[in-house]
């Protein structure tokens, strides 16, 4: 791993350095919002992050949750290396690890029901869908290769514990497909959230809490704006 190849970059708000592609696919702003959404996670608990890319989710969540362990799961292996690098540089090898495997082959890593926190940012679009990015390792972040979203919501609800939650955050475009895997495999949507880039402009992802074995309505909470009418980021995304 050359270090050309990477940018190390700061995320004062939780006390991380991130090491990413310089040219790759980078995070952005949603892994953040995302971790946030997830609320409250039990002291002692565990957390899996699936499709954990460099590993930012899995990071930020150590910081917010610090009784908890996590596991990032990625199946590219530079990306799983690149993880590994990120969990020393910020000395949470105690508590985050790697688990270098496909979505589609999670049972045969974990027993069912282990984890009281499943979260996952997954390729949002399609395979052949969208534009197609000329640098390496976006596409494969952006678009889905072995697993759909389908496989994602799967794995979550069988790494799930009945007591715990599932996170996601997707576009809006995939909503319907979303509710629909949703309703065919029994779980229930709890909380659902729209992100909006600024006032008066359509959704532009959308968050969502599933969970196992309970039935409940859906709460749709307030739309969270990104920034405000002067193009500034709004005091809930600087918090």
């Amino acid at each position: 791993m050359k270090d050309e190849e990477y940018t190390l970059d700061d995320l004062k708000r939780f006390d991380l350095q991130i090491w990413q592609p310089r040219h790759g696919y980078r995070y952005s702003l949603d892994p953040l919002l995302l971790a946030r959404f997830c609320g409250v996670v039990p002291a002692g608990g565990s957390i899996a992050d699936l499709g954990a890319g460099c590993g930012i989710i899995s990071l930020v969540l150590a910081r917010l949750h610090q009784a908890t362990a996590v596991v990032a799961v990625e199946n590219n292996p530079v990306m799983a290396e690149l993880i590994e690098r990120n969990i020393s540089h910020n000395r949470l090898g105690d508590r985050v690890t790697v688990c270098a495997e496909d979505v589609l082959n999670i049972r045969s890593r974990f027993t069912d029901s282990t984890f009281d926190l499943v979260v996952s940012n997954p390729p949002f679009r399609t395979a052949g869908s969208g534009k197609i990015s000329p640098r390496s390792g976006r596409d494969a972040a952006r678009h889905e290769t072995t697993a759909g979203l389908a496989d994602f919501i799967a794995a979550a609800k069988y790494l799930v514990k009945p007591s715990g939650k599932i996170c996601f955050i997707q576009l809006p475009s995939r909503l319907s497909e979303f509710m629909a895997c949703a309703v065919a495999m029994k779980l229930a949507v709890l909380r659902l959230r729209m992100i909006h880039n600024d006032l008066g402009v359509p959704a532009s992802i959308f968050m969502a809490e599933l969970a196992k074995g309970r039935r409940t309505a859906p709460v749709v909470e307030p739309p969270l704006l990104v920034r405000n009418g002067v193009g500034e980021y709004t005091d809930e995304v600087w918090r």
